[in-house]
């Protein structure tokens, strides 16, 4: 038996094929060994913009809160004396009735103004989905305008249409024939006075409600809108089925800055009527600025800043709660 020996021809020393990579030879790759530098490269690079967030926003949270249980009117605060007086700060506010009627006005007029307003948002972005490009673009124009105007000249604006001598409102009532509106004053009481800043702040809020509104309808598909109509379904039935969930998550998040945003009101409040009259129109922020400015309870004034930050959290709480509800049901 003949054994065959097969040879194979050797490659000219300069045709030698090209190395394989470590992927094909079945040689591990070399990691590179970064060292404890590398790692913190990260933080390192956040840490100057954290430091000025801290600084900016942590600080004075932390001195408001330390304040709160000082005893700092305006003896101690010019003699530079640290009194410190544990939770009476707290105690007296929340035992004095005038806070809790307050907090009560203060809730119900944040939601009266933030569904208005979110509302009214909310039907100008469905209309100016159906409108005409230059009838949308005059409007758009018209709503920038209203947003770029300074808090202080509207509420000087507000103040003189409203006025009860001289304002266009009661002329013009008058004009149409509404004699009782003559010389009529719209700030006789806390409830007219929380109206006309109200419908003052729903008006400052719309564009920016309608605008986030409307980029979120742009972006839900026309192809939805048009299997709606080929199944028949009615406008109400379209955006139950089509709109409200794709604007959901959006309209939930501008709720939510709405909330924080008039929870918070204090220029127009103040310009109008300092929170009168006779107190019937001051809500938290006046009643901090007034213990802590006009009566230099500076302590007492912290105490109040801090339950609006309690009340605030507990609102973001319930915000947050809901979103991820939402988030884990399109899941």
């Amino acid at each position: 038996m003949t054994a065959v020996k097969t040879t194979e021809a050797a490659a000219p020393a300069g045709d030698l094929p090209p190395a394989l990579p470590p992927a094909v030879t079945g040689g591990a790759p070399k990691r590179r060994r970064g060292g404890a530098f590398d790692r913190a490269l990260p933080y390192l690079l956040l840490a100057p913009a954290l430091i000025a967030i801290l600084w900016l926003i942590g600080w004075p949270v932390v001195s408001v809160f330390v304040t709160s249980f000082r005893q700092l009117n305006l003896g101690e605060l010019v003699r530079g004396e640290i009194v410190w007086t544990g939770f009476d700060n707290y105690v007296t506010v929340l035992q004095d009735e005038r806070f809790w009627e307050v907090a009560l006005r203060t809730v119900l007029f944040t939601a009266s103004v933030v569904v208005v307003s979110v509302g009214a948002g909310l039907g100008i972005a469905l209309l100016m989905r159906v409108l005409t490009p230059w009838v949308r673009i005059a409007l758009q124009i018209a709503m920038l305008c209203a947003w770029a105007m300074p808090i202080l000249a509207s509420t000087t604006v507000y103040q003189w249409m409203f006025d009860q001598n001289y304002g266009i409102l009661n002329k013009t009532l008058v004009q149409l024939g509404f004699d009782s509106f003559a010389g009529y004053s719209w700030f006789s009481s806390g409830t007219s006075t929380l109206s006309v800043v109200g419908l003052l702040i729903v008006w400052q809020a719309i564009p920016f409600l309608a605008f986030s509104l409307y980029a979120g309808l742009v972006g839900i598909p026309r192809d939805l809108y048009e299997a709606a109509g080929i199944d028949g379904a009615t406008g109400w039935q379209t955006f139950r089925a089509v709109t409200w969930p794709e604007i959901k998550s959006l309209l939930m998040m501008v709720t939510f800055l709405s909330t924080l945003w008039d929870f918070k009101v204090f220029t127009q409040i103040w310009v109008f009527r300092e929170g009168g009259p006779s107190g019937e129109s001051t809500t938290l922020p006046v009643l901090q600025y007034l213990e802590g400015i006009a009566k230099s309870h500076f302590g007492v004034a912290a105490a109040i800043s801090v339950l609006m930050m309690v009340i605030l959290g507990l609102i973001t709480f319930q915000y947050l709660r809901k979103l991820l509800q939402t988030e884990e049901g399109k899941i």
